[in-house]
Order: C-alpha cells, then structure tokens, then sequence
C-alpha cells in the first residue's frame, strides 16, 4: 500500500511532530539532520493544518442555516 494513500490521523501526525519538536529541542543533532527533521516537521504541520481546515469547513457545512453559516450552542448532552 502507498503511504500516501493511507492518511495519518490528526492525533498521530500531531503525535509525530510532537516528538520531531523533542528532537530538534535537544539540541543533539548536527546541522543536516536537524535541517531534515525540521523539513518533516514543516510537512507534517503543513498536512495538520489542512486536516483542521477541512473539519473545519465541514463543521461549518453541517451548521448551516437557510444557506447561511449558523452558530449554535455545543452541547454534548444532545
């Protein structure tokens, strides 16, 4: 299977970048290898953030009222 065509989930992508933030924090890494975690970590929040604007659209989708966004009260005992 492609690896791309398994998408991460948003928690293991934010799992992910978590840990490449650890990396680079530690300050253990040499100038090339911390110059290629940082581009993971660059794609992988690329990827989130584009993970966060499609829910978000869909949220915004699904409240829609009389063709117009609607804001409505979350409430979890519903």
């Amino acid at each position: 299977m492609n690896a791309k065509a398994k998408k991460e989930s948003f928690e293991g992508s934010l799992s992910q970048l978590e840990e490449l933030v650890r990396q680079l924090e530690s300050g253990e890494k040499g100038l090339e290898e911390s110059l290629e975690v940082f581009e993971k970590g660059v794609t992988l929040a690329k990827g989130l953030s584009k993970q966060l604007e499609e829910a978000k659209h869909k949220v915004e989708v699904l409240t829609k009222e009389n063709g117009k966004p609607g804001k409505k009260p979350f409430n979890v005992e519903e």
